[in-house]
Parts: C-alpha cells; structure tokens; sequence
C-alpha cells in the first residue's frame, strides 16, 4: 500500500477531512474576521501566524486593497437526480451551465435532508435541514435536448463550451429566476445548505457570480473602516466568477470583468508612491492583470477575459494577494507561485497544514506579500 502524500503542494495531495472547512465560521462559533491569517513574507521569506482581525497592523499606510465587488447568486437549480449550475450569462442573453449528477443522500447533524429552503440553525425557531445530496459532473446532455426545470421553466442545451460546461438558453430571466427556485452552489465538502447571506461579502453590491469572490468574506464594516483609519485604500474592481475554478490542465473560460476609471488610478498613484498593491482574491489578479500594460500600468478596462496567471507570464501590476488555501489541482497555485515564488509557497502550504489551517471558501486565509 502506498504510503499517504503529505505535500500539501504535490498532485497527489489528499486534503485531511478535519483540514476543510465544513461551515460558515459564525458556525463554528467565530466572527467573519475570527478565522486565521497566514502571512508569507517574500522580501524576507519568513511565514507567521496570526488573525484575520489583525490585518490593518500588518500593512502599511499607503496600501491599497483592490477588492471585487461582486455578489453572489443563488446559482443552483436542483431537479430530482440533476443539479443545474448557472455559471455566466453571455451577452446574447444565454448562459454557461453546468449540469452535476445528484449522488445518494448521506445523513447529516439536522437529521434529514436538505430542500430548496436552507434554513440557518443559527436562528431562533429555525429547524436544521441536515445534509444534502452531494454532487459530480455530468457528462451526458445532448444540443437541442430540454430539460424541464422547478417552476415549469425549460432550459435547452445549445452546445458544449468546455468539456464541463454548456451554452444554454432559459426560457424566462435567469436572475429573476434563481432569485425564486435558486439556492447558492454547494460542494460536498460543505455538509449542508447555507442561507444566500453566508456567501456573500461586505463588498459585494453588483450581482453576477455563481461562486462566491471568498477572500472577501472575512472582511467586516468595522476591519474597513480600521483599514482606512490606517491610511490604507480599498478600491472596487468587479469579475463575476464562474462555476468551479478550472483544473490546472484545463483552460480557463471568459469571465466578464470591468476596473472602472477611479480604481485604475488609484492603483496607478498607489504603485507612483511606493505603496504596495494587494489583491483580495485571485478574480482581482485576474482583472487587474488583465488590464495592466507592460510595466504595470494599469488602465480602465472592461469586457471578457480568459487571462491566465502563471510563473512565465508572472504579475505586473500586483504586489500581494489575499486569498484562501487551494488544493493542488487548482490552477490558482500557478498564480499563487507567480506572486510568492515556488520555493516560498512550497513552505507556506507545509506550514498552514502543520498548524491545522482550514481550506475552503469558509476557511483560513493567506495573505502573500512580495
């Protein structure tokens, strides 16, 4: 029997059940800004530990923060053996979907099974709906097929898009829709249904993405107004995410992004007085790279974009990142590697899982600093 990979950072790595995070950490008894901070030092190559709730200390005034201001819908479409999953709308009016096969129910601490109505335990008079169906992908559907959604709406498949994803056309407005029969999309590391408030941030004002920007989320009114209080910018940029962040080996879908006019020059006079650019969460890489000229100036842009983030291509317009712990499979470590280096990040990853850090959208944090 081959032993166990312990390399947090190797293809092989099997993430320890005890290292997801399982809830929202209001559920776990902590505030949004309770989670933990990893902070990986590049000018020094030192990793130290601390609170989320620390982090106007640990920046400089002069600092800006680029944050997305995306907010999240309630994106998934449960039938009774498939999951639908709205990902992108297109400018002709149809949608990226992902259709998930629907696997056997395994009970969970409420007892029964989830519905479409995630009620939060947390509330006074609220009952636990326990766990729900967990899910994979799909891979049947055929172009032209109609697949009769709740509420006597009729989604037809169009073609695929990705090997995972495919164009499709609702036959009413999809948001309006989801806002009545949607709950937010749920992975089977995360036991049961959550309120749409759960994945939300405090950022998030335009809707758009199917998975929640998480990097936001331990953010709170009062550590922003710290942050400013410190002389420490916050500036908006908006990428509506699509649905599961694609594997390192496959490419990476269009998602539509705007950084208005303000937001590239307060990134351009950031960078001109010596402070340091920090992204909250890999989508504001994405777009501010994305917009970014050679030599790192950044300017107002918006439309589609399908920039990928690499060691080779490396940043030009950002100097740190906050964002959340991501397993190997995930294309976001060779954006992670871009900012922090290979050998720095190798040792990060080692220290969060040594010290028992939480991955996840509703996990710990890393805050990488050049």
């Amino acid at each position: 029997m081959n032993a166990p990979v312990t390399d947090a950072m190797a293809p092989g790595f099997v993430l320890p059940h005890d290292l997801e995070a399982h809830e929202p950490p209001e559920a776990r008894g902590l505030t949004r800004d309770g989670v933990r901070l990893l902070v990986s030092h590049g000018d020094t190559g030192e990793i130290t530990h601390h609170g989320f709730a620390e982090l106007p200390g640990l920046l400089h005034p002069g600092d800006l923060l680029v944050v997305n201001n995306s907010a999240t819908l309630p994106a998934a479409v449960r039938l009774d053996r498939l999951a639908v999953h709205f990902s992108t709308e297109r400018e002709d009016g149809t949608w990226l979907v992902e259709l998930r096969r629907r696997l056997e129910l395994r009970p969970g601490p409420g007892g029964g099974g989830g519905g479409q109505d995630a009620r939060d335990p947390r509330r006074p008079g609220a009952a636990g709906t326990g766990a729900e169906m967990a899910s994979e992908p799909y891979p049947g559907g055929a172009a032209g097929e109609w697949l009769p959604l709740p509420g006597g709406a009729t989604l037809c498949l169009l073609e695929r898009e990705t090997p995972r994803l495919w164009r499709a056309r609702l036959d009413r407005e999809v948001p309006a829709y989801l806002r009545r029969y949607g709950i937010p999309i749920r992975y089977s590391y995360v036991e049961r249904d959550w309120p749409l408030e759960d994945y939300q941030t405090v950022f998030g004002v335009r809707p758009g993405s199917a998975e929640m920007p998480s990097a936001g989320r331990p953010f709170t009114t009062g550590l922003v107004t710290g942050l400013v209080s410190r002389g420490i910018g916050v500036a908006p940029i908006t990428l509506h995410t699509g649905v599961a962040s694609p594997t390192a080996d496959e490419p990476p879908y269009p998602e539509w992004y705007e950084v208005s006019e303000a937001t590239a020059r307060q990134v351009r006079l950031t960078r001109e007085s010596g402070g340091r650019v920090i992204a909250v969460g890999t989508t504001v890489v994405r777009a501010l790279e994305t917009a970014a000229l050679t030599g790192g100036r950044v300017r107002a842009a918006r439309g589609w974009t399908s920039h990928l983030v690499t060691p080779s291509t490396g940043v030009r317009a950002v100097s740190g990142l906050i964002t959340g712990l991501h397993e190997p499979r995930s294309s976001h470590l060779l954006m992670l590697s871009a900012i922090a280096g290979g050998e720095l990040l190798s040792r990060s990853y080692a220290e969060a899982l040594s010290a028992g850090y939480l991955w996840h959208e509703f996990g710990d944090v890393h805050l990488i600093l050049q």
